[in-house]
């Protein structure tokens, strides 16, 4: 018969079955489960916040740049 694995958590590359943790280890896994979900979701948006940064860096820059007119001759 297979081995079950949808329940296993791997920590420091051993394998837990984590039904047969206790309450405890249970919710120190789902706080850092929630962690992990929260820290890859922040680093999505530092990097959208830092893109409209430069975007706005961007714009002002530019902004502040001499306007040179063409003279007709």
């Amino acid at each position: 018969m297979a081995k079950d694995t949808k329940n296993a958590i791997y920590i420091d590359d051993v394998e837990y079955d984590f039904e047969s943790l206790t309450d405890y280890q249970k919710q120190c896994v789902q706080h850092v489960a929630d962690l992990d979900r929260k820290i890859g979701s922040t680093d999505f948006q530092r990097a959208q916040l830092q893109v409209g940064r430069d975007a706005f860096m961007g714009m002002l820059k530019q902004s502040l740049e001499p306007v040179v007119e063409e003279v007709a001759e």
